[in-house]
């Protein structure tokens, strides 16, 4: 296959800029990031302020003072400037080496100043849809990473595709590499974003950062050798030598074709190249759909030239729900359909129950049993047992669906069960992990059928004292099929049938749940958006689904069954090597994250003491009693979970930090989950005196499983976006309250508090000023105004625009403060307009100048007016509470 030479026209790479923004305004046209530069070369090594460079500039207007922040905010995000602290800049190590290469003139690394006549004419040549201007290349835009919290919190949330900033979508011109000479590693590659990515490697102890222009087109998950380079700030940074394995070259996106050019635009953010189609290989794919390119060719080193590939698959036109939704599925590599083989093999398994195979169970058929599931669930993998023993205790059953007695070891379905690894539920849709005739039918312990199941019996009182545990195979038939909402209204006093039962579990659950959290559990209480879909597939509405009692108790028996099975396992044996088997770990914090959310919770006024390990769990929860109800709820809560270490599956019982259990494995969910798959087959081999399993194999698939697990994450959160955007796209012009969920240099986010469509506000659009990201104090403040927004605060916002396409959504800020507060502010501005000068951000507590309302707080401190607050007054009776509020 033949790919056109450097001189052929590329496909474009992100939509191009607006033409308002093809050039420069006319006062500002003589600064360029070149000049910018040239003082920086002048001046090597030295750290020089936003004052020092516009004095040096002879900036005096305020078009002017804008126009090199863009600059600023553009050359640090080509790793060209290093943004010291507040307004303190100085040259990175890659562009100090540059220029000491570099001859005297055109600067190596920087932009091309904006008022090239020829460039701004081409932006604005009309053309028709699918062509470009001619000589016009659109490069795809930066991205900004989403990363765990605490490495940086604000700056590195995920960029939504297409909220540009001046300049993102220009191209930059290539790096000089800098041959070292030093020692090489292994390790896998993680995008980060399309600027760079880290190599994760057991050779090292962190990770090492390779910008993308190094990575030779290496992807997520492709095995590379590195070569290590020093860098001036001590963080560890390589250059990609050698792609050892490629883990899977596709990739998903828009086909574009322009003047018989086409490429392929990736839907991956932080994928950093577009893909080249010949003629030959589109296989009757169109202008502007969704398809599967598999990467064919990956070009040499320094060759300017785009991967190339064939595509597979095309899903039809971008934007329609199959379209989006299947290309999603694509994207994160799920399943379409099951292999004939493996539906074959489900279809011939008998629904008989062998008398022998009965015989060897303990019979529950006739104790009464139910199952608690959504309203539209049809696989239903646990159900719950209770009857009284003579000694006045009360024996609760926990069935689990015997899947493992249906799918045996090496068949097609156990094979194809272990790839899947996991269920997947998208918004209007499930990718089930076991064919329906197992998952919905021969497996689901429905009403009014006898059952195979694998159960846990507990013997309890009813202040949740545990006396004794049996494990074992076991026969049930079920009584009664209960959505969460019937078994919640049992709980809150409906006199209907098995509400004693219903009252009695729940009790007992609420006091082993008292018991975990008294043993240091931490509670997280996250918001799961539901949609309302019509027969298409559209959502007419979206909302938070409620945690309630009847949840919380199906929750607290399937973690005690959990806990107690990985308990029983863990002690067969009093030394190591312990008998293998398939564990829940989640470690503790890093104590570095823990203190970077201590004082990002400070901001709102929360005081946590994290420094001591046996008061995390306290104060964590204090915190996540305190917030309900409160703008910031959403916001600290998925931070203090992005603070936590990630939940995995291993052979090394490590335990459960989240849940203070020493030892924990999943074992309740085996129609949906493989781990549980394999739980069940170690602990029926242990049950039957077998001896150890070899832990290696046991190992992989638990590392596999982990990764499927993530992907399944990630899928399920782009589906929910789509729709979210798809949503919003029917409410153009309407106004909402929503709290600002994340902060960049050029905007911010802000989520809808009622149905958590989270858009982004672009800085650039604020009317009346220009804001800088005060990245230490978590906030936006205003040049002239001094206004602050910050982290958390309230605003109204306008539905803008929603993108489809890119599953982006536009929020306009709507100014909903006094009268008197925006004439203040207006006059403060006319004031400081003719003397330019630079902004450093007052510390936390420091009073910033007047503007505080809603959407700006100008005295450090958390606004009156939040919405919300504790429906009861009262401090966490879960170890938390006590004075935080300030």
């Amino acid at each position: 296959m033949k790919q056109p030479s450097s001189k052929a026209p590329r496909a474009p790479r992100a939509k191009a800029q607006p033409a308002a923004e093809a050039s420069a305004p006319a006062t500002s046209a003589t600064i360029s990031q070149d000049q910018i530069m040239r003082i920086f070369r002048d001046n090597p090594g030295k750290v020089l302020t936003y004052r020092q460079l516009s004095r040096r500039l002879g900036v005096t207007t305020k078009d002017q003072r804008e126009v090199v922040f863009a600059h600023l905010r553009e050359l640090r995000q080509d790793d060209q400037l290093l943004l010291i602290q507040n307004d303190e800049y100085r040259l990175t190590d890659e562009a100090a080496a540059a220029f000491e290469a570099a001859p005297k003139g055109r600067i190596k690394g920087s932009r091309k100043a904006k008022n090239d006549g020829a460039e701004t004419e081409a932006a604005e040549t009309p053309t028709e849809p699918g062509e470009l201007p001619p000589g016009k290349k659109l490069p795809r835009g930066g991205r900004v990473a989403e990363s765990e919290f605490g490495q940086d919190p604000v700056v590195h949330r995920r960029r939504e595709a297409g909220f540009d900033f001046p300049g993102a979508n220009e191209p930059q011109a290539p790096r000089r590499r800098r041959e070292s000479g030093g020692d090489t590693i292994v390790g896998t590659v993680a995008l980060a974003t399309d600027k760079y990515a880290f190599v994760i490697s057991e050779e090292t102890e962190k990770d090492v950062r390779v910008f993308t222009d190094r990575l030779q087109f290496a992807m997520q998950g492709d095995t590379v050798r590195l070569r290590l380079r020093s860098s001036r700030d001590g963080r560890p940074v390589g250059d990609v030598v050698e792609v050892l394995d490629r883990k899977r070259p596709e990739v998903v996106g828009r086909l574009q074709i322009r003047d018989n050019v086409a490429f392929v635009k990736p839907d991956n953010r932080k994928l950093y190249f577009d893909v080249y189609v010949s003629q030959d290989d589109l296989n009757g794919a169109q202008h502007g759909e969704k398809v599967l390119v598999h990467v064919t060719e990956f070009p040499e080193e320094g060759s300017d030239r785009s991967p190339a590939g064939v595509i597979e698959r095309s899903f039809g036109q971008a934007g329609g729900n199959e379209a989006e939704i299947n290309a999603i599925m694509a994207e994160f590599g799920l399943p379409f359909e099951f292999p004939a083989e493996v539906e074959a093999e489900s279809e011939e398994m008998s629904t008989e129950m062998e008398a022998a195979e009965i015989e060897r169970r303990r019979d529950f058929r006739g104790v009464t049993t139910f199952t608690i599931d959504p309203a539209d669930a049809k696989d239903f993998d646990d159900a719950l047992s209770i009857q009284q023993l003579e000694n006045g205790h009360w024996e609760i059953g926990v069935h689990i669906a015997d899947v493992t007695h249906y799918v045996r070891l090496d068949t097609a379905l156990e094979s194809e069960a272990r790839q899947r690894a996991t269920s997947v539920y998208l918004v209007d849709r499930v990718i089930p992990m076991l064919p329906e005739r197992l998952s919905n039918g021969l497996c689901s312990l429905r009403p009014n059928e006898d059952k195979l199941t694998f159960s846990a019996v507990f013997e309890l009182d009813e202040n949740g004292k545990l006396y004794s545990t049996w494990l074992g195979k076991t026969i049930i038939h079920s009584d009664r099929r209960f959505a969460y909402e019937d078994a919640q209204e049992r709980i809150e006093g409906l006199d209907s049938d098995y509400t004693q039962e219903v009252q009695l579990m729940n009790r007992i659950a609420k006091k082993l749940c008292a018991a975990r959290f008294k043993q240091g559990a931490i509670s997280f209480e996250t918001q799961e958006v539901k949609f309302r879909l019509d027969e298409d597939g559209k959502p007419l509405g979206v909302y938070v689904k409620e945690r309630k009692d009847a949840h919380k108790m199906i929750e607290e028996f399937m973690l005690l069954a959990n806990r107690k099975v990985a308990e029983f396992v863990f002690k067969l044996k009093k030394t190591k090597p312990r008998f293998t088997m398939v564990y829940r770990v989640h470690d503790s914090p890093d104590p570095e994250r823990l203190q970077n959310f201590a004082l990002f919770a400070k901001k709102f006024g929360y005081q946590l003491d994290l420094n001591n390990p046996q008061k995390i769990s306290t104060e964590l929860n204090g915190l996540n009693t305190e917030v309900v109800g409160r703008p910031e709820q959403n916001v600290l809560q998925t931070l203090a979970i992005r603070t936590m270490a990630k939940a995995t599956y291993t052979t090394d019982p490590r335990g459960h930090f989240g849940l203070a259990f020493e030892h924990y494995s999943h074992f309740t969910s085996p129609i949906r989950r493989y781990p549980d798959m394999m739980a069940h087959r170690l602990l029926e081999h242990y049950l039957e005196g077998g001896k150890n399993v070899e832990v290696e194999p046991i190992e992989e698939e638990c590392k596999h499983s982990s990764e499927r697990e993530k992907l399944a994450a990630s899928a399920e959160r782009a589906s929910i976006k789509f729709k979210q955007v798809e949503f919003l796209q029917d409410h153009i012009g309407e106004q909402f309250t929503g709290v600002v969920s994340g902060l960049t240099e050029w905007g911010m986010y802000v989520e809808i508090a009622e149905n958590k469509c989270e858009g982004m506000i672009r800085i650039s659009d604020i009317p009346g000023d220009t804001f800088e990201l005060d990245k230490d104090n978590y906030r936006l403040v205003g040049h002239g105004s001094k206004r602050i927004i910050q982290f958390g605060d309230e605003l109204q916002v306008e539905v803008k625009a929603v993108n489809l396409l890119d599953r982006t959504i536009d929020f306009a800020l709507v100014d909903d403060r006094p009268d008197d507060v925006k004439q203040r502010e207006q006059q403060e501005r006319r004031d400081s307009s003719s003397s330019p000068r630079g902004y450093r951000p007052e510390r936390s507590g420091g009073k910033s100048g007047s503007g505080s309302s809603k959407g700006g707080r100008s005295d450090g401190k958390n606004s009156s007016n939040s919405a919300g607050g504790r429906s009861d007054g009262k401090s966490s009776s879960k170890g938390g509470g006590g004075k935080r509020r300030r």
